[in-house]
This record gives C-alpha cells, sequence and structure tokens, in this order.
C-alpha cells in the first residue's frame, strides 16, 4: 500500500471535523485543552475515523469496482484483506487509548471512554457492513458521529452534561441530512429533498445559543450560508455538484462545532473550531473527502 494510497482510503481530509468534534464536546463536558486527555482523544478518535474509511471501503469493494473502479481497491493496488487487517488493528488502538485515557490519566472517569469508544467501534462496523442499500443508513451514520461526542465527553464527565447531550442530538440530525445527500452522489440528482430538513435542526438550536452569546451570530451565519450553499449546489444536478455539496457539508461540521463552543461562551476556541472548516476545505482539493 502506497503513502497516497493510504492517505484516500482514509479521507483524511476529513480528520480536522473530528478534531473539532473531540474540542467542542470537551468543551460542554467542562474539560480544558491543556489536559493530557485532549491529546489521547484526538489521536482515538482520529484513528476510529481513519479506521471506519478503511472499513468503508473494504466492504464497498464490489460496489467500486462496478463504479469507482479507480478506488485502490478494486484498481488492485492493495488488497481486501490488508484494508480489513489494518481498520481493526486501527479500531484496537483507538479503543486501548480510550482505556487508557479513562484509566491511567489524573482525574479520569475510569471505563466510561472505553465503554463509549467500544460502542463507537460497534455501530462503525455496524455501518460499514450493512449501510448498502439500507434506508436507515443515515441513522447511523449520524450515530456514529454522536458517539464522538459521547466518548469524549465521558473521558471528562462520567454524567454527561445536558450540553453534551444536547450537541450530541443535533450533529446526529446534521450528519443524517449530509449522509442522505451523499447517497445521492452516484444518481446526479436528489431523489427527495425532505430529508434535507435535519440539516436545520443545529441552524435553528443555534439561534438560541446566539440570543445568549453574540459571537454565535457570526458562526450562524457562516453555517447556514454553507448549509444554503450546498442545498442549491445539489439541486443545480451539474456534474459533481451533489459530490461538492457533501464535501462543503462535511467541512460544515467543524462549523457546528464552532457553534456549540460559541454558545459556551469560549470565543477564541470557537474560532479555532471554525478554522478547521477552512482546513476541511483545503485539504480536500488535495484528498477528496468522499
Amino acid at each position: 500500500m502506497t503513502l497516497l494510497d493510504a492517505i484516500r482510503l482514509g479521507r483524511i481530509s476529513n480528520l480536522p471535523t473530528v478534531w473539532t468534534n473531540v474540542l467542542a464536546a470537551i468543551v460542554l463536558a467542562g474539560g480544558g485543552v491543556g489536559d493530557p486527555r485532549f491529546v489521547l482523544l484526538l489521536v482515538a478518535l482520529s484513528l476510529a475515523y481513519i479506521a471506519g474509511m478503511y472499513l468503508n471501503d473494504a466492504f464497498d469493494a464490489e460496489f467500486d469496482r462496478r463504479q469507482r473502479p479507480e478506488r485502490p481497491i478494486p484498481s488492485g493496488r492493495v488488497s481486501r484483506g490488508t484494508v480489513i487487517a489494518a481498520g481493526l488493528v486501527m479500531l484496537g488502538l483507538s479503543i486501548a487509548l480510550l482505556g487508557w485515557a479513562g484509566f491511567a490519566i489524573a482525574d479520569g472517569t475510569g471505563p466510561w471512554p472505553l465503554l463509549a469508544g467500544t460502542a463507537l467501534a460497534a455501530a462503525i462496523v455496524f455501518y460499514d457492513v450493512h449501510h448498502k442499500a439500507n434506508r436507515l443508513s443515515p441513522v447511523l451514520m449520524g450515530f456514529c458521529r454522536a458517539l464522538v461526542y459521547v466518548t469524549a465527553g465521558a473521558a471528562f464527565a462520567a454524567d454527561l452534561p445536558l450540553s453534551v447531550i444536547i450537541a450530541a442530538f443535533l450533529l446526529w440530525s446534521y450528519i443524517i441530512g449530509l449522509t442522505y445527500l451523499a447517497k445521492q452522489e452516484n444518481l446526479g440528482g436528489l431523489a427527495k429533498l425532505w430529508p434535507l430538513i435535519f440539516l436545520a435542526a443545529p441552524l435553528a438550536y443555534g439561534i438560541r445559543l446566539a440570543s445568549l452569546e453574540p459571537f454565535a451570530w457570526l458562526i450562524l451565519l457562516a453555517l447556514t450560508g454553507t448549509v444554503g450553499l450546498a442545498i442549491v449546489l445539489a439541486k443545480r444536478r451539474r456534474p459533481g455538484d451533489i459530490g461538492r455539496a457533501v464535501m462543503l457539508l462535511i467541512a460544515g461540521i467543524s462549523l457546528f462545532d464552532a457553534l456549540m463552543i460559541a454558545g459556551a461562551g469560549q470565543t477564541s476556541l470557537a474560532a479555532l473550531a471554525a478554522a478547521g472548516f477552512l482546513l476541511t476545505l483545503a485539504l480536500q482539493r488535495v484528498v477528496p473527502g468522499t
């Protein structure tokens, strides 16, 4: 496996959105970025994300042979078995690091990050195995991302604050809309528009946050514009528009995280999370995010 194939398999251009997920969950759980658990969570949940992408390609190999023969597995540049093995090893490392964060770091919360991380790994594998031709696959993908929030938050609070639970639910809703759109990429157009309503939940809640923290208005405006532009691209139906809309919405995850952080009154960290949006878009020019 070449380095380029490894990077493409892992969709590493989207990793900034995982990092901002972790940052937001920690802020909402009352933790700090100076805590050593922050770095462990960044590494552990990045490994979980990359593993999920690897296993996704492995289980989609037959589909890709028909639709995307240039992908690393169907092109023969890497074997399916190698990709599965690499994905499972990364999931194992992710769970081990989460166990370390819970038990080996001072003020750890014991088994909670380990249990949440194990649930995340199981959800990732279940999604990758069953998402094709599954109408509920957007719900499953949203559940995986919501568990990133839960896992990161559980490393700092055994009893998750309501703010973490709300943010996880809103992210779940956003990812449902995003994943539904992504499933239309090979169809060249949208079968239905109504599932995109799930993208609106964070925007509606953002109005409440912005009424309490003025800086959140700026983030909310950026996120609203991102969602609006993605929908315009998807409805336009020119070649490649749905793919561009999906990558824009993926990058928008960091704006969602920034909105949650801004609502907690952490302006500087919200600005840092918002920078994840720009970094994701820049990386997607090098490594496709879908």
